[in-house]
């Protein structure tokens, strides 16, 4: 049986989803989309909608066409646990050992100046590469390797 490569859009539970749509852009050279059509800007089309419609969701997009969508959706609960799935922003491949910790380094501070949190350094054991975890704005894990 022959399964055809679909597309997909990885969505995040948030409670500020333009505030973590526009990190994630920053971090990964994601775009905003461009606002529905008969709207000049996101702002012009949030107001349009009703009080109980607006900021519930916001979305980003790989300008290149290649990554997948990322849609944040606002919920009323906190994040309480570990991510079960996380994003691995992929800034070392290719590099070992001095080198690559480098790139993680250069990285991680760019990203704490946006607001990410590190988290642990994970060093090179032999079997997997040097990774940066790392926490998003909202506190989602997300590694650097």
């Amino acid at each position: 049986m022959t399964t055809t490569i679909k597309k997909f859009q990885v969505t995040f539970d948030c409670a500020e989803p333009e505030r973590l749509a526009r990190f994630w852009c920053e971090v990964l050279g994601y775009v905003v989309p461009p606002p529905p059509e008969g709207f000049a800007t996101w702002e012009a089309h949030r107001d349009a909608l009703p009080p109980e419609e607006r900021d519930t969701a916001f979305a980003c997009l790989d300008p290149s066409g290649v990554g997948p969508r990322l849609l944040f959706m606002k919920v009323p609960e906190g994040k309480a646990v570990k991510n079960r799935v996380h994003l691995d922003v992929r800034v070392g491949t290719g590099l070992v050992g001095e080198e690559r910790l480098a790139a993680l380094e250069t990285e991680c501070a760019r990203l704490e100046a946006l607001g990410a949190v590190r988290g642990t350094l994970l060093r090179a054991d032999g079997v997997n590469e040097s990774c940066q975890n790392m926490q998003d704005i909202e506190g989602n894990e997300f590694c650097l390797d």
